[in-house]
Order: structure tokens, then sequence, then C-alpha cells
């Protein structure tokens, strides 16, 4: 048996083999090690050097392959693509998970890959680590939903390992955690006689063996822990029967398991709502390739099962050894008033070719098990939606980080999904008795009756013009309120954050700022709103809470009426901002605006400049009492007596030029990296059902008369367009639009050029239908006017016949 160890983990990885050894007495085969150090005397390394010592683990016939190292780069693809040739090989990959914990969305590449065994660290109170990464994997955002990672967890902090020239060293992180795992599959492997190995073992059945016998933690969830702790006996005895088989990993989704099945514990299904998407990874046992051969199956327990809505989408070729399988979860509208528990099995055929020796392809059957918890419909004021759609992340582009504080991580990484960096805001929003649902298509995808709020929190993508729409329409007359919070956006300081990378041997620069301002700003024309490109800090007082506001911006439009917070903050921006030095002695402190409240006809609006105080990535202070004071506001129209001071009333609207605006870089290639900007729109698989592949809710398609769970019926028109064929959508396409055509010029007269108060803005969107109106009054009455002269003349004519005669 061969191992190769690639990072400094080697010392770790043999006394911990030794004393494994000493136990079961399994050792039969000479042990030949190659270490191989990875990094250079800077620490830099390339991806080509890995490439050449995989190439040589293939070569040589490895066994087991531990690697001490990671990055978030999953797109990174001749390094992804040779970690699939890697195990492809039958070589079983063991990698740490990455030591950037506590925070959630941290997982590092290759450890985050279904065919790799992912490891996570545990101190000797079976505590998690501080350091180690957290799950989800981010790959699948924003339309679907990450993979559970890690696979397991080994110790990892205060371990013992021998020093180079002589004695003992404490050594803590998963780098370390990981090779303690890859002695265990080294032993493990040991277990099946040789004439046996090559066709039992392989990287699924071992991964089976851990997860299936690793023991699970009082008090982690999935996505810190995976299957639990690895456990080398009850691995043992799992693979001393093994036949080859599939299997899927987690088995079993259960909403009474808290908190280990958070984040689905702690928010239950109800009718209306949007897909809640479980993913899980096939595991392959049987062969390197596998195929689905017909689609999953749900099998409810009971009669009640049937109110379930599920549908799937999965790996119909599973190769190498690893697939996934993603159930879409929807309660159906008859049971819209029903509460209790919903139980079945999700069953999946896999099959495989024959190994050598047999006639018959291999074949087994797969089964996922569903505990499903289900309440009544909650009313539209208790309902948030999250904009995840319009969120990027790296990779694949330079999206940098939000607060420019933090000097030792330049890039926003995160996944900026509610169950990653924002899983501290999300179980605050439960506990304030808020439902909060993910949007992970454009806004024409969700139908706003529905929501009190929709929540946009540091987006960096453009918008369709559908969407901008769509959205003013929801808000004036639909009563939708929105809260936004945004980010910093300045193309100097962007400009002078560009660095030259070694491993791609070119220069990277910012595609955009904390979050993408210009197009903010187009989404908020409609209603006279828009940021400006400061970047603001400093500390201020709310509510008797100290604040602290980090590189976020100031409202450089706001309609009057409104309720305006300025503070005194110091404006980086001014000072030339750059990678290395973000604050200087030149920076100036005055009042900005950065929080406005405004009713905006039938809904409300709530914007503030900066979103660091909800993510738990680099958060100083949270601003969760102020979120919660905007959400009271903008869904129940509660006014907070410190936010609606009459000396924060607008009697001037806030305006600032369109040439003041922050406006778009013209050196990126922003198509490169959006979902928007030269794409079609359409209504992916984390919508409703059914607008599946539509364009959804826009407004010339958005009535219908189908009764939604838990609402009175509204007609709004013609029927939902609700074709599932995307050939057949009207494909409009979005392009970037200069400062010149900002959407701010359409809604000037509106807002500035007679300061109108907001609502009047409501009279406008019926301008149009009321002169057509006025205009077919005047036909009509013209019309009317010259029927009777008609008649008059006619009258005359016949007396004058009548006479003739």
């Amino acid at each position: 048996m061969t191992i190769l160890d690639m990072g400094l983990s080697l010392l770790v990885l043999l006394p911990v083999w030794m004393l494994s050894a000493l136990v079961l007495h399994q050792i039969q085969r000479f042990m030949h090690f190659v270490c191989s150090l990875m990094h250079s005397l800077l620490q830099v390394s390339y991806t080509s050097w890995f490439l050449d010592a995989f190439n040589y683990a293939i070569a040589t016939n490895m066994d087991v392959l531990n690697l001490s190292i990671g990055g978030p780069d999953y797109l990174d693809l001749p390094f992804v693509e040779k970690i699939w040739e890697i195990t492809a090989n039958n070589i079983i990959m063991v990698s740490a998970i990455g030591n950037d914990g506590p925070l959630y969305g941290t997982l590092n590449n290759p450890a985050d890959q279904s065919d790799v065994i992912g490891v996570g660290g545990i101190d000797y109170s079976d505590h998690i680590a501080s350091f180690s990464s957290r799950g989800m994997s981010t790959w699948e955002l924003p339309h679907g939903y990450g993979r559970v990672k890690p696979d397991v967890v080994a110790y990892g902090r205060d371990i013992m390992g021998s020093k180079i020239s002589s004695g003992c060293k404490s050594l803590s992180g998963t780098s370390v955690a990981s090779p303690v795992v890859a002695g265990v599959v080294c032993l493990l492997v040991s277990v099946i006689p040789e004439p046996d190995r090559k066709n039992l073992l392989n990287p699924a059945s071992m991964k089976q063996a851990l997860v299936e016998g690793a023991a699970k933690l009082a008090g982690p969830n999935m996505y810190e822990q995976g299957a639990g702790r690895v456990d080398l006996l009850e691995s043992y005895e799992i693979l001393k029967s093994y036949k080859p088989r599939a299997s899927i990993f987690p088995s079993l989704l259960d909403y009474s398991d808290c908190p280990y099945a958070w984040p689905f514990c702690r928010q239950p299904l109800y009718a209306g709502a949007m897909p809640v998407i479980f993913n899980a990874s096939i595991l392959n046992g049987m062969g390197v390739i596998g195929y689905v051969e017909s689609p999953p199956i749900w099998h409810p327990f009971e009669e009640v099962g049937n109110l379930l809505s599920i549908h799937f989408t999965y790996s119909e070729i599973i190769w190498p050894w690893t697939g996934y399988l993603a159930i879409h979860l929807q309660i159906k509208e008859e049971g819209a008033q029903f509460s209790g528990n919903i139980e079945g099995n999700v069953t999946l055929r896999v099959s495989s070719p024959p190994a050598q020796g047999e006639k018959r392809p291999r074949v087994s059957t797969c089964v996922l098990q569903l505990k499903l918890k289900v309440v009544p419909t909650p009313p539209r004021a208790k309902r948030i939606l999250w904009d995840q759609f319009h969120n990027i992340k790296y990779p694949p582009g330079y999206i940098p980080r939000d607060s420019l504080d933090v000097r030792n991580d330049i890039l926003d990484w995160h996944g900026d999904h509610l169950h990653t960096n924002f899983h501290i805001m999300f179980n605050m929003l439960r506990d304030s008795g808020y439902y909060v649902e993910t949007l992970g298509s454009p806004l024409t995808c969700f139908d706003a009756r529905h929501y009190g709020t929709l929540l946009l929190v540091d987006l960096e993508e453009e918008y369709f013009p559908e969407e901008i729409e769509k959205l003013r329409d929801d808000v004036i007359n639909t009563g939708l309120g929105l809260a936004v919070f945004a980010e910093w956006y300045n193309v100097d300081t962007m400009v002078k954050m560009r660095f030259f990378d070694d491993n791609t041997r070119s220069w990277w620069t910012p595609v955009t700022g904390g979050a993408n301002n210009p197009a903010l700003n187009d989404l908020l024309a409609p209603f006279g709103i828009a940021f400006g490109d400061k970047i603001l800090s400093g500390d201020f007082s709310l509510f008797g809470e100290e604040n602290r506001y980090a590189s976020g911006t100031d409202i450089v439009r706001f309609p009057r009426g409104g309720y305006v917070h300025s503070f005194p903050f110091s404006d980086s921006s001014e000072s030339g901002a750059t990678q290395n030095v973000l604050l200087t002695s030149s920076t100036t402190k005055a009042d900005s605006p950065i929080l406005g409240l405004t009713v905006m006809g039938e809904g409300r609006i709530a914007v503030y400049g900066d979103s660091n105080c909800l993510d738990s990535s680099h958060m100083v202070t949270n601003c969760f009492t102020l979120l919660r004071k905007m959400l009271d506001f903008t869904s129940e129209n509660v006014r907070d007596p410190v936010l609606f001071s009459k000396s924060n009333k607008q009697v001037a609207p806030l305006y600032e030029d369109d040439n003041q605006l922050p406006s778009r870089r013209t050196d990126v290639n922003f198509s490169s990296y959006s979902a928007v900007v030269g794409k079609d729109l359409i209504c992916r698989t984390d919508s409703r059902f059914e607008i599946w592949g539509t364009k959804g809710y826009i407004l010339q398609v958005r009535g219908r008369n189908r009764r939604l769970p838990g609402y009175p019926v509204i007609d709004l028109g013609n029927g939902l367009n609700s074709t599932f064929d995307a050939s057949n959508i009207r494909r409009r396409k979005v392009t970037l639009r200069n400062k010149d055509d900002s959407l701010g010029n359409r809604y000037l007269g509106l807002f500035y050029g007679d300061e109108p108060d907001a609502p009047m803005l409501v009279g406008s969107h019926w301008l149009i239908p009321a002169v057509v109106a006025a205009t077919g009054i005047l036909l009509l009455s013209f019309w009317r006017i010259r029927q009777k002269r008609r008649r008059r003349r006619k009258g005359s004519s016949s007396s004058g016949r009548l006479t003739n005669l």
C-alpha cells in the first residue's frame, strides 16, 4: 500500500498510524511514504505543481492520498478535473476542509468535492474546533442549494506529532485532522484481503464506511460536523461485510432533529412558499460510473403525505463514483391549513456496468428518508423574501470584500446566503416570528401578493428591465415592502485594489464594489432613491445601541416626505483608498445620510447604506434591532418613534445630478460574471413549480384566476403563462446602460421638477389610462353630435319626399 501526503502533516500521520496499527495488528505490507512539500519559502503554491504531484500519484498507483491544503477556487478547472482523474483511478483522496471557521460557507477545494473525503476538526471534548470551516458548499448557488460538508470530523486541536529533528510538538488545524482520517483509511484498506481490495474498495465505498460508521455529535449541525466523528471500529465492522452498493448521504432529513438538521428544522414547510431544496450526494460503491435508471419516486407513509409536491433534479450519469440528488419540496394548496408531520421515503435506482468476471450490471436502490414538519400558511406580513439571485461571489470574478477595514480576506467568497454568512441573521428573524424564503431566480419569479417585504442585501448583479418594471408595480400597487442594504461602490478605489496574481499570471481587478450601486440605483429610480460613491466608516448610536458603519455608502437621492437619518462619518474615498492603505490622516468627517424610510403608494421602502452589520463574516456590531424596526415598517406599517421623528422628515427631496451618481466600469467585461447581462430571463428550478421555465409573473401575464393557499381570489386578468418550454419564451437580453441613460431621468419630473410628495407617483401610474379614457369620451361625444345631425338631415329629406308623393 502506498500513501502520498501533501502538506506538513506527515509528522502527525506517522504516530497516528503506528498507534492504530498496534491496536488492530492489520499492517501486513511495507508502507512507502512520499512527502511532498507543496509550498515555496514565500508560502506560494501553483496549480501546475499539484498537477505534477497528482500525475506521479496516478503513475505509481497510489492507494491513498492526503491533501492538507486547499483554497476557495472551485472553478480552477485544471485542478478540479485532475482531482476527478485521481479518484477515477481508484485513489482514495482525503482532504482538509479548511481553517476559515467559525464562518459558514468557507469550505476549501478539493475537500468540498463529493468524490473527496472532506475532514473537519474537533477538540478532545468533541466540540467543533473554532477554526474548522463550515458548510454548505457554494458551487450550486444561486439557483440550487449546497451539499453537506464536511463528510466527517476528527481530532485536530493540540495533536502531538514528531518534530523533524527530534521530540514532539503540538499542532492544530484541519490539516492535522485530515491525516488522522487518512491513517484510519489506510487501516481500513488493510482490513480487506489484498485480492479483493480493488473490487471492494474505492472512494465511494470508503466514504460509505466512514459516514455510516461515524458517531453523530450532540450540538453541531450537519454543516459543521457532517456525519460526525470518525469511528474506526464501526467503519471496520461495516467493511467486514461490505457488498458493492449505492447509497445517499445524508440518508435522512428529519425536521424534528434540531440542531443537527439546521436550517431545515428551524422553519417548517407551508403552502404557497418557495420550494425548499435539500441537496444530497449519491455514493456509488458499485463502480466509477453509474446511471440513474429512472426518476426518483416519493413513497409517503400515510395519506397526508400526498399534500407534499416533490420534484427532483439529479445526476443522470454518476461519475466519478458520486453524483447529486436535489429534492424540491412544496406543500400543495389544499394543505394551506394543515398542521402536522409528513413522513416517507424517496427511492432511487442506480446501475453500474458489471465488474470483471461478472455478466450482469450491478444494480442498487438508494433510500432517502424524509420526516417533515408542516404548518398553516403564515400571514403575508410575516413572510420575508430574500433575493439570492442578484448576489455574485468569488469565484469566478474578483468580487471584493464588503468591509475595507479587513485586510486578510480580500475576496467575497462565503456565498452571501441566508444559511452561510447570513445564518445569524436568519436565526434572529426566525426567533422574531418571521418566515424567510429564498429566491434564486429573477424578481419576476415571485408573486408579491404573498410577501410582506422583499429583502435586498449586498447585491452585485444587474437587473432585467422586466424586473425593474415589476418591482415598481409590486411596491406601488401590490403593497410589497422593500428593505435594501447597500454597500460601498467607488471606481477609483476599485482600480487601486487590483493586484497581480502569480498563479494565473494576470492582473486582477474588482468587477464591482461591495455592492453594484449603479444597478441598485436603476432598480430604485422609479422611487426617487439613489446611493452615492462615498466610502463611509465610523461609530454612531441608534436605539441606545452603539453601531459600527463599516465601509458603507451614502444616500444621495430620496423623495420629499420621507424620513432620513444622517451621521458624521469619515469618507475614505476622498483619501484614495488602496489595497494596503485604506484610511489616512486626510479623511474628513461630515454628516452623511445613510438611512431612509418612505411610503410609496401602497408599499413602504426602507434603505440603509451598509450590510456588514448583518453579515457574520466580518461583523463588528450587528444591526438586528434596526433590521427588525425596518421590517416592522415595511411589512406592517409599524412606525418606531425614533425612526419617524419629525426632525428627520424631508421637507425637500435629496437630489444629486445624474453625472454625480456612481458609474459603471467600462474596462470590465461584466457579462463574464453576470447571470443577467447578455442572458435570458427565465425562472429556474428554485422558483414555484408552476412557473419553471417561464418568465414568471411579469406584468403582461401575471394575472391568474386560481386561488392561492390562504389568500382570497384576486383576478388580475388573463391566466399565467405556464408553458414549460423555454424555447417558446420571447427572449430579451440585457445590456449595461451608461450613466447618461440612467433610469432616474424618466422620473426626474415626478420627484424633483415640481417637488411633489412621493405618493404622487401613484397618480403617474394612471396617467396614460386617464388620457386614453378622456380621449375616448371626447371621440364618443363627437360621434353622438354627428349622429344627431345625420338624423336631423334624414328627417328633413324624408318629409320632402312624402310631400312630393
